[in-house]
């Protein structure tokens, strides 16, 4: 049973151990910031170093991928597969210098969203590797 869910997992790079830690991440952050956005408060140093961290995690995430690839592995969309992962390790850099442009509640607001985003973007990175074409 243990060799199944392997060699389940095993055909994409971007499934795994480091995609769940990015979304429970993001998820982490985005509820800080959440709460932040609540009681009027701009992006504090928790809110910054939460999307540098994130931003590690997703470059490591898009290695993985770009490893896969280069291996000869292809994912089932490729067009799609590689927009999400640029948008994936852009979302955050962008986070950080548009909540730094608007340092009131709504810079945490805009951390809190784009941190719900990058969960979906995950995901669908994830799907349109396992999509079986033609």
């Amino acid at each position: 049973m243990a060799a199944m869910s392997g060699a389940a997992s095993a055909g994409s790079p971007v499934d795994g151990v480091l995609a769940t830690v990015t979304i429970g991440l993001s998820l982490v952050l985005a509820l800080w910031a959440l709460v932040a956005a609540v009681r009027h408060r701009q992006p504090d140093l928790v809110q910054s170093v939460g999307l540098g961290l994130l931003e590690v995690a997703l470059l490591a995430l898009t290695v993985l991928a770009l490893v896969a690839v280069t291996g000869g592995e292809r994912p089932g969309e490729p067009g799609a597969f590689f927009g999400y992962l640029v948008t994936l390790v852009c979302l955050p850099p962008l986070a950080w210098v548009l909540a730094r442009m608007e340092p009131t509640r709504w810079g945490s607001a805009i951390v809190c969203a784009v941190c719900l985003v990058l969960p979906v973007v995950v995901v669908r990175l994830q799907q349109t590797w396992e999509v079986v074409g033609g």
